[in-house]
């Protein structure tokens, strides 16, 4: 999809979920739209309603940051979402943001997913196409995979078209929305790599959950928040992950931590030592 199409659908979506109350303006009865009208927006941001039409129907190719930023204000843009309109509006061309990338993890950054390992932590080095770049012994453990590398797959592909994952995750409703805004975070950024175009397309043509979700138009930057599962070895557990920006251009571990001395602590506890044992040597 054209990028400024993907601009005006994205500014379509911020400015139907801001109602007149929110931003302090007069309520009138029998309004046709859900959110703020175009005229409304175009004055409480500065600009007119002419350009902002042609923003929104992607007939704009040299939105300035001055307005754009004025844009992000009116619309109380969080700074991922800022930096997501950004993209869209002024993409950077340039052979590492356009062209499909072969990703390799640092050795230092391997030496720290075996640390984190030894002091049970779940982790995983994750790529710009959500694609497993490199695993733990526990994370491969907390996912139920073979104990090797991570052959190629995919968290987004995981999440939509694997039906474990949905058995496993007990708000996968809510984790499968943060993977989708992943996604849109990414495409923002690199519009034009096939790859990226190509995953998004099949979770398209294959997944209703994921066309629901992406026609949401949210966005993040890293994952974080609460995953709840329900483990085939440890039972019901709940983790804490945050996903740690890397040296590497856009490659982020995520580490998955229990609460000290909770009943998702033992679990974790139990799924490490069993991982500990099916790893091991005959």
């Amino acid at each position: 999809m054209d990028r400024l199409v993907r601009l005006g659908d994205f500014l379509r979506s911020r400015r139907a979920r801001l109602t007149p109350e929110d931003v302090g303006m007069e309520v009138q009865r029998h309004r046709r739209v859900p959110g703020l009208r175009r005229e409304e927006l175009a004055q409480l941001a500065g600009v007119s309603v002419d350009y902002y039409r042609r923003l929104e129907q992607g007939r704009s190719t040299n939105a300035s940051p001055v307005v754009l930023d004025a844009i992000a204000r009116t619309l109380r843009l969080s700074e991922t979402e800022r930096a997501h309109l950004f993209d869209l509006a002024n993409p950077v061309c340039n052979p590492t943001r356009c062209a499909p990338v072969a990703q390799t993890v640092r050795p230092a950054t391997l030496q720290l997913l075996d640390t984190l390992d030894r002091g049970d932590t779940p982790a995983a080095v994750l790529g710009r196409y959500t694609n497993f770049l490199a695993t733990n012994r526990l994370y491969r453990a907390l996912l139920m995979w073979d104990d090797g590398p991570p052959q190629n797959r995919n968290l987004a592909q995981l999440t939509f078209l694997d039906e474990s994952c949905r058995i496993l995750l007990r708000n996968w409703d809510i984790v499968s929305g943060d993977v989708t805004a992943m996604l849109r975070f990414g495409i923002g950024r690199h519009p034009r790599d096939p790859v990226l175009n190509d995953l998004i397309e099949e979770l398209l043509a294959s997944s209703d959950a994921f066309r629901r979700l992406w026609a949401n138009h949210n966005v993040h930057d890293r994952p974080s928040g609460i995953k709840h599962y329900h483990h085939p070895v440890a039972g019901d557990f709940s983790l804490n992950y945050q996903g740690l920006t890397l040296a590497d251009p856009d490659q982020y571990m995520c580490v998955h931590t229990a609460d000290p001395e909770s009943p998702s602590a033992a679990a974790l506890a139990l799924l490490a030592k069993w991982a500990r044992t099916r790893s091991s040597p005959p």
